[in-house]
């Protein structure tokens, strides 16, 4: 199969924010108990965090990790994670149907975040509790003054603020399932007050309001319009949150979920745009998707109720799973004039990259390679791709690209790194590379004959990328996707 990619490194899309290839850690399952925190691990430090899951997670050269939720913080009281970690309360935690022994809080969490190299994005709960909680919790973090809270996070043992700069004014907060369930209205009035009093705490704080919970909501739309014509003042981002499935095994309709991500990102660009120019404000307001991922292994899987860290949404990846995930990463460094922060849900053992066993070994899964191939090439400046090629008829829509790109120049102008994808079931694809003053030096691909291969414990490395030999040119393979650098002439 021909196709054509044609480049230009002056036709610019935007510089890329590192923010977006951030990750998420929610107090659900597995993810923090037994994943990042196991004080039984034979490589967990003094703090009770495992060094073997640091490791992957300064692989994948995460810039920021969004906590403590996710549908968990709708009902959380952040003050039971700091202080004596022998007086914590255990408590029954509504979301998941699970017992939450704050072993681990904002305390512990910031000081993980800074031995993984990456940043908090911090969400405050709006569900059950509202803008003076989550106030009192911004100056806990970041507070210099000689005040309660300030000074209570100094008996705690942290003399230096922890500056936390990016916080999520609550969680899918139109969803039925989210504790303190609000109306457009109701919650866009509770984020408004809520802003204005942390940046009134703290002007440097950047802050995402709820957008719907997923495209598919009822809500969707008139929610967006409602919440920003109510708060656009006090927020910098309004969050978008969307999980792909191949719940029909479907793989050329599941490879065409991309333009689904793509219309959502561009719907909701719109609409911000709109309620701009309705209130002839100069501030833009961009986009925080800050939960996306494959999502459906783990649908309908049941669990004991009321047990700690029990293991729920323990997807296993697929290698379609990955090429999916892929082409998703592609479509966000496209939209990346728009979307500034990005957060692929979640990051250990909760539909995620990393995977461990309680005191056990640690792996990648399918998605973890092409999420760190993009992270640690994509940063600089995104470019326009053209590409010219066939396309094919899915279930769920018509003409979709067999071939879809994105390209970033590096921050030197030395190399570009193109990513691209090959979503024909049966051919492989040369693709004629324009690119004036480079040349292709590298090619790594995601790729194999069973799309449903799997990484485990046992057999980890069954999908890894593969590199590709380019003397006589590019090849990607079938349902394939790759990463491809150029070297300047």
């Amino acid at each position: 199969m021909k196709a054509a990619i044609n480049i230009r490194t002056d036709d610019l899309i935007s510089k890329v924010d590192d923010r977006l290839f951030g990750s998420f850690i929610e107090h659900l399952g597995r993810a923090v108990y037994g994943g990042i925190y196991d004080p039984g691990h034979p490589d967990a430090d003094g703090e009770g965090f495992r060094q073997d899951v640091i490791d992957l997670v300064k692989a994948l050269n995460v810039p920021v990790v969004r906590y403590p939720g996710g549908n968990f913080v709708s009902g959380y009281k952040w003050e039971d994670g700091t202080g004596d970690k022998s007086k914590r309360p255990r408590r029954m935690e509504l979301a998941w149907n699970s017992i939450e022994t704050n072993q681990v809080g904002i305390d512990e969490f910031q000081s993980w975040a800074k031995k993984a190299g990456t940043a908090v994005m911090m969400a405050v709960n709006l569900g059950t509790r509202g803008p003076a909680e989550a106030r009192d919790l911004l100056e806990y973090c970041n507070g210099t003054t000689d005040t309660y809270h300030a000074n209570l996070r100094r008996q705690n043992g942290f003399e230096q603020p922890f500056g936390i700069r990016l916080w999520c004014l609550g969680n899918e907060m139109d969803g039925p399932w989210q504790m303190g369930h609000k109306t457009a209205y109701e919650y866009g009035r509770t984020a408004c007050e809520t802003g204005k009093l942390m940046k009134w705490t703290d002007p440097s704080v950047e802050l995402v309001a709820c957008g719907s919970s997923f495209i598919g909501m009822p809500t969707f739309g008139e929610w967006e319009r409602t919440v920003l014509r109510e708060c656009y003042d006090q927020i910098d981002y309004i969050s978008l949150h969307s999980y792909y499935g191949n719940q029909n095994n479907d793989t050329p309709d599941f490879f065409s979920r991309a333009l689904e991500m793509d219309t959502f990102i561009k719907t909701v660009a719109g609409i911000c745009d709109e309620i701009k120019a309705e209130k002839h404000h100069p501030k833009t307001v961009n986009l925080s998707f800050d939960e996306w991922n494959v999502w459906f292994h783990s649908h309908g899987t049941q669990v004991e109720p009321w047990s700690v860290a029990p293991p729920i949404l323990e997807d296993v990846y697929t290698l379609e799973d990955a090429v999916l995930v892929g082409s998703l990463l592609i479509t966000l460094l496209n939209n990346c004039d728009r979307v500034k922060i990005a957060c692929l849900a979640q990051l250990v053992n909760v539909i995620a990259p990393i995977m461990t066993e309680t005191g056990g070994r640690a792996w990648a899964q399918t998605i973890f390679w092409p999420f760190l191939l993009t992270s640690n090439n994509g940063r600089g400046t995104a470019l326009k791709t053209e590409n010219v090629c066939g396309t094919y008829d899915a279930a769920s829509r018509k003409a979709v690209p067999f071939v879809d790109s994105a390209a970033v120049l590096s921050e030197d102008g030395e190399t570009v790194s193109l990513f691209v994808v090959n979503r024909s079931m049966d051919e492989a694809c040369t693709p004629d590379v324009t690119l004036d003053g480079y040349r292709p030096v590298e090619q790594l691909s995601v790729e194999g004959d069973d799309l449903k291969a799997v990484n485990t414990a046992d057999a980890p490395d069954t999908v890894v990328p593969v590199v590709r030999d380019i003397t006589d040119g590019i090849v990607m393979p079938p349902h394939s996707w790759s990463f491809i650098r150029f070297a300047k002439v």
